[in-house]
């Protein structure tokens, strides 16, 4: 009997339930073949089968945070304030706190990684946690601080299933304090943590909310020595979660609802709330990030990208990513095998497309490919990236139609404002590597479920569509 994946099943019940057309999210009846079709295909399944309700609420969770130049001198006393007994962190001025320092964060973190940093923070007691540095840093504190609390369990049991186990954290961690030196990740807002499976070369991570730090530190003194191409792929990081959290399906379509509201994912679907967020960063970055690479050193600029990492941060940590990320697990993954590709700009003798790349070489072709899912909303984001408004002739005049293409030219011109390589084949893929980079996409389900067309669609897993989308993306 064949086996089918839990989404498979609950796509199967919500198509006998909700008549759905495969065409981004039209709902005409469902022909009578077609029903039968779907009974048919529910009794290959064994399991019984009860009835799948959709999502009917959202939760907004986000970290504390605190904005402001030279903020970070602040951080010595939060921690005393909080009644740190032991932190990981350096602070000068706090004699009286102990610290114990962990240098040893790679970028773009591996399982290997953080399990070195998970058993050297089993290795003592600490009350609290500072993290300092990038996504990769925050990140990595994140998973040192969960398996600090659950000492007996492994990665893989929080690991985002169907790769791990997925489980609930239902214990309280410690304090965590995320100070970001880079303007992208928004790690210091979210309850997200990434890091490379190198042995399936792709990327996965934790979602869940107990992992968000207590408090960011967000200042602008903190990202005055960041290289310029860290800078621009980190503001790649913010321009696409914004995109994608914008676009991604809205928040009642997913299913299903959860039993208990332990079990609702961190990655929710649009919703108003994180809609708001979303569209402030994907305007100020479309402004401020083509400044930073013309003049790394222009503060304002900086100052903005900050606020437009943190703000993304809150709307895709809420509502979530989709496509281009999904994808960029395996590019980022299979070019350490692969085509070995190094990007300029990153002290490191390791092969790396930087995270904000690797999701940008998708860009164009993904929102192509979402456009007729939502067209007010890829009309929104096409007025931002043309410097206009939606009610400027110049947008309103292109049916709906045609938004995908234009949005797609538009995309592409500013990545090639910013220098981002012209798709994969300018980072040494292949057309005879497109079905080993959907392999490594088809499980990212915690994302894919979120994308207009592909999460949305009944009894379908998207390959067929990946396999265009990434095809479209070898070059533009």
């Amino acid at each position: 009997m064949a086996t089918a994946s839990r989404n498979s099943i609950l796509r199967l019940i919500n198509a006998s339930q909700h008549s759905s057309c495969p065409c981004h999210g039209c709902r005409p009846s469902m022909p009578a073949h077609g029903q039968l079709q779907t009974i048919n295909q529910l009794r290959n399944f064994a399991t019984p089968i009860t009835t799948v309700e959709k999502e009917y609420a959202f939760e907004v969770a986000a970290s504390n945070l605190r904005f402001g130049d030279g903020v970070t001198a602040e951080v010595g006393m939060d921690l005393k304030n909080m009644g740190a007994r032991k932190a990981i962190a350096a602070l000068e001025g706090q004699t009286d706190l102990p610290f114990e320092v962990y240098d040893r964060v790679v970028a773009e973190p591996t399982e290997e990684s953080w399990r070195n940093a998970i058993a050297w923070a089993r290795e003592h007691d600490f009350s609290h946690f500072l993290a300092v540095g990038g996504g990769s840093v925050i990140d990595t504190a994140k998973a040192a601080n969960l398996f600090t609390v659950y000492k007996d369990s492994d990665l893989m049991d929080f690991i985002n299933a169907p790769i791990g186990k997925g489980l609930p954290i239902t214990k309280s961690l410690r304090p965590l304090i995320a100070i970001p030196t880079t303007a992208g990740t928004g790690s210091e807002t979210t309850g997200t943590a990434i890091l490379d499976i190198t042995s399936r070369s792709f990327k996965t991570g934790i979602a869940n909310r107990a992992l968000k730090p207590v408090l960011g530190i967000v200042d602008t003194h903190n990202t005055e020595s960041c290289p310029t191409a860290v800078q621009i792929s980190a503001g790649l990081d913010v321009l696409f979660h914004s995109m994608e959290s914008y676009t991604a399906i809205p928040y009642t379509e997913r299913t299903p609802r959860p039993a208990n509201p332990i079990l609702r994912p961190a990655y929710q679907g649009s919703n108003p709330v994180a809609d708001i967020f979303s569209l402030w960063a994907l305007q100020t970055t479309v402004t401020n990030l083509p400044r930073i690479a013309k003049n790394p050193n222009d503060g304002e600029a900086r100052k903005q990208m900050l606020l437009a990492s943190s703000f993304a941060g809150i709307g895709f940590g809420n509502a979530g990513v989709h496509l281009c990320h999904g994808m960029s697990y395996p590019i980022s993954g299979l070019n350490k095998k692969g085509p070995k590709y190094k990007h300029p700009g990153y002290v490191t003798d390791l092969p790396i497309i930087p995270h904000g790349i690797s999701v940008a070489l998708t860009g164009p072709a993904v929102f192509q490919f979402t456009a007729p899912s939502s067209p007010e909303r890829h009309r929104q984001a096409l007025a931002i990236f043309n410097g206009t408004t939606v009610s400027d002739s110049s947008i309103t005049r292109i049916p709906d139609r045609e938004l995908g293409a234009h949005l797609y030219e538009s995309i592409a011109r500013f990545l090639d404002g910013l220098g981002v390589p012209r798709g994969l084949k300018a980072v040494g893929y292949k057309q005879s590597d497109v079905e080993k980079l959907v392999e490594g996409t088809l499980p990212q389900r915690r994302v894919l479920d979120l994308a207009p067309g592909i999460g949305d669609v009944i009894g379908s897993d998207g390959k067929e569509h990946l396999l265009k989308i990434m095809e479209r993306s070898l070059e533009y």
